[in-house]
């Protein structure tokens, strides 16, 4: 679709401009009955649609708004739809949103609806601190450093690369 990096904020105002029911993408693992989520097969869906759009003829900018629009609602559903089979499983009533995801107005508006429909509570950053979730890793890391929990001796400089680590390990 032409998109810059990073994708999501390009999608998401591209969206704004389109119908999000303009073509028929998949809800990916939406019902399976766990808690996973891959949007590897909306990615190929999005790809699949987007070049039968261009073999119709040029693609114009309210082709491209309206899959961004139906690419957007496929995330919205799935990833809303999991966040708050979760809260329902663990029965908890607050939800913290963090990172780029957090940006996303419309992710925003689904949680904010079906968190008050639960009693419960959903919390975002403020729209600037809605980036990349370094900075969120490196504050929880730095209060746990304050609250004692963490050795810093100087082992502290040694790390190994985790790209998937459990918070209560940082």
């Amino acid at each position: 679709m032409g998109l810059p990096y990073p994708g999501g904020p390009a999608l998401s105002r591209l969206a704004e401009k389109g119908d999000p029911a303009a073509y028929a993408l998949p809800r990916p693992m939406m019902h399976s009955p766990d808690l996973d989520f891959s949007f590897s097969g909306l990615k190929t869906a999005v790809l699949t649609t987007l070049r039968k759009i261009e073999q119709a003829g040029p693609l114009s900018e309210q082709d491209r708004a309206n899959l961004a629009a139906s690419a957007q609602q496929a995330i919205v559903d799935v990833l809303g739809y999991k966040v708050i089979k979760a809260m329902k499983q663990t029965r908890l009533k607050r939800l913290v949103v963090a990172g780029g995801v957090g940006a996303n107005s419309q992710l925003r508006s689904y949680l904010r609806s079906e968190m008050a429909k639960q009693g419960g509570q959903v919390f975002f950053p403020p729209l600037a601190l809605c980036t990349d979730n370094g900075a969120m890793i490196a504050h929880a890391a730095a209060e746990r450093v304050k609250a004692g929990l963490v050795d810093i001796s100087s082992s502290a400089y040694t790390f190994s690369v985790r790209p998937r680590w459990d918070l209560s390990e940082v």
